[in-house]
């Protein structure tokens, strides 16, 4: 079992940046891939990044590519989401999610169903 907590949300203007974090607890998530998602009010759930667990392989959706970057330390058992040049659509609560290995760069990696864990969500709220 994989605890997760998220950490690092707040309140930004827009062109501001935040860092978020995903702490593990329970064990060792280094096997584990890690994805961020984001679910505004009214809206679905949807993803916005993930990292292998290596950290060799990342992804992005197309509304944050090229300006998040996910990254993660396994000796910290962390993963973080940097997040630049923010604007008032990045408002959201952000989960990070762990799923339990195997996972193979073939495989999804995009969709809520592949995550074993979630964490509570950390609110981000970029004001314009």
């Amino acid at each position: 079992q994989v605890q997760l907590v998220e950490s690092g949300g707040g309140l930004v203007q827009t062109g501001g940046s935040l860092r978020l974090s995903c702490a593990a607890s329970g064990r060792t998530f280094s096997n584990n891939l890690v994805g961020w998602f984001r679910q505004a009010p009214g809206k679905e759930r949807e993803f916005v990044a993930a990292i292998s667990s290596s950290g060799a392989n990342t992804y992005y959706a197309d509304s944050v590519k090229g300006r998040f970057t996910i990254s993660r330390d396994n000796f910290k058992n962390t993963v973080y989401l940097q997040m630049n040049s923010l604007k008032p659509e990045d408002t959201a609560v952000y989960y990070c999610a762990a799923r339990n290995p195997p996972w193979f760069t073939s495989a999804p990696y995009n969709a809520a169903r592949v995550y074993d864990y979630w964490g509570q969500g950390t609110q981000v709220t970029v004001s314009s």
